[in-house]
Parts: structure tokens; sequence; C-alpha cells
């Protein structure tokens, strides 16, 4: 299988799995809303909401001021909660990136609901092919969305194509631990329908290969951890709320895969944190 037909399959994987109607829901009401992503928490209850927006402040901290009137570009958007903080507390403009057509619906409803459409460009797209001209972001931001690509060489390769000289990369992903065997993730590779993931030292060197510069690798796994079974208890908490619109198998299956994601950084076998690169001038 070549490396497009691969990426492309995963890519529609992806796009699938997040435009199901138990997918919408169950990341809008119980993963933490706006931000659906890993959350950097101050205590083991923190709300998962107030954990994630945390994530999303702590990497916008480490990115840095964009330029006024400059360009962000966001792979794998989401529901926007980060582009709509980016928009709204700097003078750029947002092209968001993202394959699920359902999240993009409520996307665009947000930032329209916020005041903030003119501001934020939501495209149907895979970050695999980003329909945006070379040279064109001062900043390039991406939260735990880059595992699902068939191609993160490629994806990386994209990130360098579209930064302008100068220009930062800043990154989260659920990753493997550096040196461990895949099929060690065997449980969790089948869950989310991939050969493997990433790990720390690979995307340093796609990024080195694309011609970036990794600055910034600061491990919280222990986030990772906690995250995943902050959402396990929730969703067994509120079960029986839940399967009111959300249906029975998803719920289980989903309390499964949270679980292989807990046994496997507790048995030191993935890795998260938040990377900055540079693309030198």
């Amino acid at each position: 299988m070549s490396s497009a037909t691969s990426s492309s399959a995963a890519a529609n994987v992806a796009a699938d799995y997040y435009d199901s109607s138990d997918a919408d829901r169950f990341y809008a009401e119980v993963w933490g809303g706006e931000d659906i992503h890993i959350g950097l928490y101050s205590s083991a209850d923190e709300p998962i909401a107030a954990a994630s927006r945390r994530t999303v402040d702590t990497l916008m901290s480490l990115a840095g001021t964009p330029p006024q009137g400059g360009s962000v570009v966001d792979l794998g958007s989401g529901y926007g909660g980060a582009a709509r903080l980016m928009a709204a507390t700097h003078p750029v403009q947002v092209q968001a990136i993202n394959i699920s057509a359902v999240e993009n619906e409520r996307h665009r409803a947000l930032n329209v609901e916020a005041g903030l459409d003119d501001r934020i460009t939501v495209h149907d797209a895979s970050f695999e092919a980003v329909p945006l001209s070379d040279g064109c972001a001062d900043l390039i931001w991406s939260q735990d969305a880059i595992l699902h690509s068939g191609d993160r060489s490629l994806v990386l390769r994209e990130v360098a194509r579209l930064l302008k000289p100068g220009g930062v990369f800043v990154l989260t992903d659920p990753m493997a631990a550096d040196g461990v065997e895949m099929s060690l993730l065997q449980p969790i590779l089948d869950r989310i329908h991939l050969a493997d993931l990433a790990s720390p030292e690979r995307y340093r060197q796609w990024a080195e290969a694309a011609g970036l510069q990794r600055e910034v690798w600061e491990d919280r796994t222990e986030m990772l951890v906690r995250h995943y079974s902050r959402v396990r208890d929730e969703l067994r908490r509120r079960h029986d709320e839940l399967v009111g619109s959300i249906s029975p198998g998803y719920l289980s299956r989903m309390d499964t895969g949270l679980g292989h994601w807990v046994d496997g950084g507790e048995a030191g076998r993935l890795s998260w944190g938040l990377m900055r690169f540079i693309k030198p001038a």
C-alpha cells in the first residue's frame, strides 16, 4: 500500500469515527466540550473541561505571541476551542483544518455565537493535504490530532511548507514512549485502527528531515494517565444519564478503550507532552 493510500485510509477512518452521532455527543458532553484533548490537571477530580482549557492556555504561552495581523493554522481543530481563544486573544486570522464534517458544523456555529466567524475559517480538509499556500502561517498549532494520520512525516512536511521562515509550530499528541515495541500497544492500536504511534524522538527526526528544529519537549505523560482515568470515571459516573443519548455499545467500547490508554501509560509504554518547533529564518 502506498503512503498516500495509507494516509487516505487513516483519514477516512478518523472522519467516520468523529462524524458518528455517538462520538459527537460523547466528546461534546463528557470529554471537554470545546477542547477535546488531554488536560493538564491541578487535582485528580478537577473538571475535564477546566483541565483541557489549561492545556490550551499552556500551549498558547509556549507558542508565544503571533504578529499583529498574522495567520495561525490549527491542524485537527475539533470544535474550535483553541481557535476561538487564539482569535479572541490576538489580532490574527485562524485557518482551522479538520476532517470531521460534524465537528466542523458545530465549530462554525460556536464561532458565530462567539462573534468570531470573521476571524476563523473552518476548512473541511485533511492535515495531510492542507488547502493553503506555501509560507502562509506565522504559527501552526495541533493538539492530540496527528496520531490519526497514516503518514505523520507527511504532516510534518506540510507544517514546514506552510510556515514562514521563523514561524513556530506547537504540538501535543498521544505517543508511544521512545523505543517501545508497537506490539505492546496492540489493544490501543486496534481501537484507533492504526499500525503504530509516533514517539517524541520520531517527531524530532521527522521535523529535522522537514527542515524544522525542536526547541522544547516538555514531558507530561502523567497527565495522559490522569486524563484518561478522569474521562473513564466520568463515563462510569454518568453512565445511566448518557445512555439516553449515546448507545450502550459505544459507551462500553469507550470504557474499554480508555482502560487500554491508562494501562499503557502506567506501564511506561506511552508518552505525552508539549513540543515547540521553529522553521529557521
